[in-house]
């Protein structure tokens, strides 16, 4: 197992600063977290999914937070919480503090705007103009920050991290390494047989406490600017497309795509790979499961599901050929049907 944060509380103490019934020795030594299965001694684990129920009854871990409806699955010590999965990774947190953040402005840096003393600048990045960072902003190495760019207070950008001009990162965002933040939309108008380029004006407005993963992009406005909410949190290699307006506390799990001017309620989330065309709208709370696309807007929120579910590869063309038919068996369908209603008249 990956050596973890090196800090050991007692299972008391975790309950006294999350919350939380202990049953069991509170004065149990928690110095890990572990999947049921991994966990021994000084490890805690957590039961969130009934699935894994049987695990509970066989897991070596020190202590285990379960969901009220499991407390009597273990015999253990335990931490009984209405919310399992939260509270590992509040655990999480507890157990594993940030490391020593990042000091002081690297020589190799370059900045044509002041910087507040309590921000700290990696080696060779490099600043524009009018810049404006809040207190506490930590700038990892390779970045590149264009001119009239606001970056919030408490907001970490990793190594080669960039921000395109104009781009306004709200408080406490974490932007991982190879994130690209108001690139051009993809914006052209066809004319004689050529694609004429469309300057992409906008900017992009990312809202506080959001987390951007890696190698994902932001695209401009073409006009307007294009909007993450408050709150969001986007995964890795994701691709956001000019005007697009994310509402807040939305998730878009890996290789998620969306097309212009795609406009996510609050609360949405997209499952990993899923895609979403243009100029379309998902109701406030909508899930797309993973792979899904989506060609049409969604005026009511629940999950959606549009992938085949995964056959054998014959299994699968035998299915598809009778999808492929189904337009011409509604039609015989449709005209069978009007010649029992004229059978019915004539009788």
């Amino acid at each position: 197992m990956t050596r973890q944060g090196g800090v050991t509380l007692k299972l008391s103490d975790i309950a006294a600063q999350l919350g939380g019934d202990v049953l069991g020795d509170g004065q149990t030594d928690i110095r890990r977290v572990a999947t049921l299965v991994s966990a021994g001694n000084g490890d805690i684990a957590f039961l969130s999914d009934r699935k894994y129920r049987p695990q509970l009854q066989m897991t070596r871990a020190a202590a285990v937070i379960v969901a009220p409806a499991f407390a009597d699955g273990f015999a253990g010590p335990r931490i009984v919480t209405g919310d399992p999965y939260a509270y590992y990774a509040r655990v999480a947190s507890l157990l594993n503090p940030a490391l020593a953040r990042l000091s002081g402005v690297h020589p190799s840096a370059a900045s044509g705007s002041p910087l507040p003393a309590s921000v700290a600048v990696g080696p060779h990045v490099s600043i524009g103009r009018d810049v404006a960072f809040g207190e506490g902003v930590v700038i990892h190495a390779g970045c590149v920050i264009g001119d009239d760019v606001t970056v919030g207070e408490g907001s970490v950008l990793y190594p080669n991290v960039t921000i395109y001009h104009g781009c306004r990162i709200g408080k406490r965002a974490i932007l991982h390494s190879g994130a690209v933040i108001g690139a051009d939309g993809f914006g052209f108008a066809p004319e004689g047989g050529q694609w004429i380029k469309i300057p992409q004006v906008g900017g992009v407005t990312i809202g506080d406490d959001v987390e951007i993963g890696a190698n994902t992009t932001v695209d401009r406005g073409a006009l307007d600017d294009t909007v993450i909410g408050d709150g969001c949190k986007i995964d890795n290699l994701v691709q956001i497309a000019h005007n697009c307006n994310v509402g807040a506390n939305s998730v878009l799990a890996g290789c998620a795509g969306l097309a212009g001017s795609v406009t996510l309620g609050e609360q949405c989330i997209v499952g990993g790979g899923g895609m979403v065309s243009g100029h379309v709208t998902l109701a406030p709370g909508t899930t797309l499961s993973g792979g899904s696309l989506v060609m049409k807007s969604i005026r009511k929120a629940g999950r959606y599901t549009s992938v085949f579910p995964i056959d054998t590869h014959d299994e699968w063309l035998h299915n598809a050929s009778h999808i492929r038919r189904l337009s011409r068996l509604a039609e015989r369908i449709s005209e069978l049907e009007k010649k029992l209603k004229q059978i019915q008249i004539e009788v």
